[in-house]
């Protein structure tokens, strides 16, 4: 017959008796970490924790903050947005030697007010039947500079040419480190009067030389 027997209880070893112990934990990290700061005076404590407080905020910065972005570069000026140009006069009155004039030189003072400096030269003057250019034919002015220029109009057809009109202009190439531009630059009434000057005195007609009137009386004769 087969059964269960009584369970027999286990017993402790005795005195001078041994138990194998399987695996064993030596002296954690934690436990002497603790022991280490239950020792520190409460100040040193404080001092401590204050510092590991302070390192971990630069930390978190350090990982969190990106750094700050670059300003944008200031983008260079269009050239004909810091050209100017002025109207001072004449140079010379054509016609004077008593021939019809066929050009005319007319001056101009030129400002460039910031940027790089920028190159310009007279391409036109407005209407065909005229060229321009300046003398000399390119010329560069720097930035806060101003440059007198001294530009040369010719006329080469007078077909189809106005003898007046409001606002004649240039035509002008510029050119610096961000573009190449073609631009008219509009002058006022003084220019336009001189510019005409110079078509009428090219083109009108004139008149032809008038025949010289006799300077004596014919004679008489007297019957007897």
């Amino acid at each position: 017959m087969t059964g269960i027997g009584p369970v027999e209880p286990v017993e402790s070893p005795g005195a001078g008796e041994s138990q194998d112990v399987i695996g064993g934990d030596g002296p954690r990290w934690a436990d002497r970490w603790s022991a280490w700061w239950g020792g520190l005076p409460p100040r040193a404590r404080g001092a401590l924790a204050a510092t590991a407080a302070a390192l971990v905020a630069a930390g978190v910065l350090l990982l969190t903050d990106d750094p700050p972005p670059e300003p944008p570069a200031t983008p260079l000026p269009w050239p004909a947005n810091v050209t100017a140009w002025r109207y001072l006069g004449p140079a010379g009155l054509p016609g004077t030697d008593g021939t019809r004039p066929t050009s005319g030189r007319f001056r101009f003072a030129v400002d460039v007010t910031a940027g790089p400096p920028v190159t310009l030269q007279v391409t036109g003057a407005a209407f065909p039947g005229l060229t321009a250019h300046a003398l000399p034919h390119a010329f560069t002015v720097h930035a806060g500079t101003t440059r007198r220029v001294t530009v040369e109009i010719a006329v080469s057809d007078c077909s189809g040419l106005p003898r007046n009109a409001d606002l004649p202009f240039l035509d002008v190439t510029l050119r610096n480190a961000r573009a190449i531009q073609h631009h008219s630059f509009i002058f006022g009434r003084a220019y336009a009067e001189d510019l005409f000057a110079l078509l009428r005195g090219a083109c009108d007609p004139t008149s032809p030389p008038r025949a010289p009137r006799p300077s004596g009386s014919a004679g008489s004769q007297n019957a007897d």
